[in-house]
Parts: C-alpha cells; sequence; structure tokens
C-alpha cells in the first residue's frame, strides 16, 4: 500500500457536489492506494502508520492527539511516468481488489479508536484540504 499523507487543519471531500467526509479540525488527510500484492499485512501496517506516526504538531501522533483522518482512495499513486506522456497504471490493483483493501484500513483505524471520514470509492472526487504547514509525507508499506 502507498498513502499520501498530509497534515491539514481541516479537508472535505465531494462527489457530485456533496461533501461526503470531512474533517473539520486539525487532522490528517490519507490519499491511499493498493497494488497487486497487498493484503492484511500492508493493511495493518499502513494502519499503524497512520495512527502512529508523529507527525502533527509538536510531534503528536494522530493517536495521541484525537485527531480524525479523512482516507480518500487514489489509485493514481501507483502512476508511473518515466515512459512517454500517458502515465501508466500497471502497478494499481483494480477496483475489486483494491476497495476491499481501502475499507480493511478505515475498519483498522477505527479499531484503533481513530475518528475516520472517507470519500466514495471510484468515483470522481473533489478534495479540497489547508495543508498544515505545508507538511506531506509518503508512506509505502
Amino acid at each position: 500500500m502507498r498513502a499520501v499523507l498530509q497534515r491539514v487543519t481541516r479537508a472535505s471531500v465531494s462527489v457530485a457536489g456533496e461533501v461526503v467526509g470531512a474533517v473539520e479540525r486539525p487532522g490528517i488527510l490519507a490519499l491511499v492506494a493498493a497494488t497487486h500484492d497487498d493484503g492484511p499485512a500492508e493493511v495493518e501496517t499502513m494502519a499503524r502508520k497512520i495512527a502512529e506516526l508523529r507527525i502533527l504538531r509538536d510531534e503528536r501522533s494522530v493517536a495521541e492527539a484525537g485527531a480524525p483522518v479523512l482516507v480518500v482512495s487514489q489509485f493514481t499513486l501507483y502512476g508511473h511516468t518515466r515512459k512517454g506522456r500517458r502515465p501508466s497504471w500497471g502497478d494499481a490493483a483494480p477496483g475489486p481488489v483494491a476497495e476491499p483493501l481501502v475499507d480493511a484500513l478505515v475498519a483498522a483505524l477505527r479499531a484503533r479508536g481513530v475518528e475516520v471520514a472517507t470519500g466514495v470509492f471510484g468515483a470522481a472526487m473533489e478534495v479540497e484540504l489547508v495543508n498544515d504547514g505545508p507538511f506531506t509525507v509518503i508512506v509505502d508499506t
């Protein structure tokens, strides 16, 4: 799994003009993608990283601060752009593989007591955020 974690003061995701998920206080926006060979071990590792990385202000973690996380699926994180002008998406898991993994990540975060909002898997989404810092890290399992 791969995630781009952005420390935010607020963030939201909309589908067809309607907000479907939001964090209204400082927390994390997690753009998440899965690849073909991801499974339960990668889901657990990613949940631990999102909850425990000390990336919030004052070197606190989501778990320590009780901060919310907005999880948005984004298969394009596995795009390759080395050759030509058109990205290749071959490393991104197809929807039937990726969706249950993203759902499992959300469940694993909630099992850790994290407040989680989500986008809609596979939908055309509009993401709005105020990046705090700015602060962005990439996490690979």
